[in-house]
């Protein structure tokens, strides 16, 4: 155990006795590592905030949005054309296994006013199963129901923002407002949700389904056929999310008359797609942010270099009397390489509690969310001491290659 724990007691000696010096060169390494903490912390933080905000929206959500059409070469804009019908969402409710909920939606833009107050906005016409689709939280009051959907019950639940807008600071609940040239009754307002992807539900008005088609004319295809602006579901089992999307794409083109050489003429979007997109994109960005921090270690892991050679140089005599004592080059070379990771392995450590230190303090501004894991600190030590390691083999190696008479008359 005596020659392990050797080179450890003479490492020791050296930097106790060289104060000054191996707390500069360990302050370059803290600099370093905290630096990598910190920035890493930040890129996992904001990860772990932005997929969060896609699973609150549901990880097993599915939309199916118009798409376009192409005529004489030329293709129309994406959603520019009505191709999705309340008929195709009920096929799919029917025809495509690991459905869970399906909810065809209607939206169209209509003026609305209470007393003094009004604003022109979108109105979606949804039925009951587009609040658990969309996990949607009511603030007070409550959702329309099965009963209200099946009479096409004229009641709305509004959006937190459309609530300020029109009712302030009073009480909404049971409020008339004018829809146009209908009066609804407002039965419950949403929990504010985080807007994502451009879409905020805090500026949702919505109405059931079959209110909607009493209210305005919703328009129909030449086979009669009732047209959505959007098809939403569940699936009810998330790993067969991809097989979903490929039975609903072949429905829907059968549907459509689509032929083999004629485009899609919808989009189906996936939350878990989404999501792995989101993840790959976060990951490189973290990646790209520890790379940058990476730069510091290697500045001071040039400083550590620099100081072991001078360091081998002030101790040319002691190295001279070591080897005159016995001592082989192995020795030597592992005494300064030791003492080099030694600075190298404390600069680790106290450069993540640096970079915890400096974490704690940007997430408590609520501004930016960090996340300090252990793979980032494992990986920031091991970086740290590979660095002790490999820059100071060097002044090692020419520190063991000394001529002991050499070094004896060196002053």
């Amino acid at each position: 155990m005596k020659k392990w724990f050797e080179p450890l007691s003479t490492a020791w000696v050296g930097v106790a006795t060289h104060k000054l010096r191996s707390f500069l060169t360990i302050l370059g390494i803290v600099i370093g590592v905290g630096a990598v903490i910190s920035l890493m912390s930040i890129g996992k933080g904001a990860s772990a905030d932005i997929l969060s905000r896609i699973e609150g929206m549901g990880s097993d959500l599915i939309t199916i949005s118009p798409g376009a059409t192409g005529y004489g070469g030329v293709r129309s804009a994406a959603g520019s054309v009505r191709t999705l019908t309340q008929e195709d969402a009920i096929a799919i409710n029917e025809q495509v296994a690991y459905i869970n909920m399906v909810a065809p939606t209607y939206s169209t833009s209509l003026q609305l006013v209470v007393g003094g107050e009004n604003m022109n906005s979108q109105v979606t016409g949804v039925p009951p199963e587009y609040q658990d689709i969309q996990n949607l939280e009511i603030a007070y009051g409550s959702f329309f129901s099965d009963f209200d959907y099946q009479r096409g019950a004229k009641v709305v639940v509004l959006g937190s923002e459309v609530k300020e807008t029109l009712f302030g600071d009073n009480d909404p609940i049971g409020q008339q407002l004018r829809m146009g040239i209908n009066i609804v009754r407002v039965i419950g307002v949403l929990e504010s949700k985080a807007d994502m992807m451009g879409s905020s539900l805090d500026n949702a008005i919505l109405v059931p389904l079959t209110a909607m088609q009493q209210m305005v004319a919703q328009p129909r295809t030449s086979q009669g056929e009732r047209i959505v602006s959007s098809i939403v579901l569940t699936v009810s089992d998330e790993e067969q999310t991809d097989y979903v999307v490929e039975e609903i794409t072949s429905l829907l083109r059968d549907r459509h008359r689509l032929g083999p050489d004629v485009d899609d003429d919808f989009y189906i979007f996936s939350i878990q797609e989404i999501a792995e997109a989101v993840s790959a994109a976060t990951g490189t960005m973290t990646l790209l942010l520890g790379a940058i921090a990476a730069i510091s270690l290697l500045v001071g892991g040039i400083g550590v270099m620099n100081i072991m050679l001078v360091s081998v140089v002030e101790r040319t005599r002691e190295i001279g009397i070591r080897k005159a004592l016995g001592a082989r080059e192995r020795d030597i070379w592992i005494q300064f390489l030791v003492e080099a990771a030694f600075l190298t392995f404390a600069g680790g450590i106290i450069g993540v509690a640096a970079g915890w230190v400096v974490s704690y303090l940007v997430s408590s501004t609520g501004l930016i969310t960090t996340m300090v894991t252990a793979d980032i600190v494992i990986l920031a030590v091991s970086v740290s001491v590979s660095i002790g390691l490999i820059f100071g083999f060097y002044p090692a190696w020419h520190a063991s290659r000394l001529n002991p008479i050499d070094a004896l008359r060196a002053e």
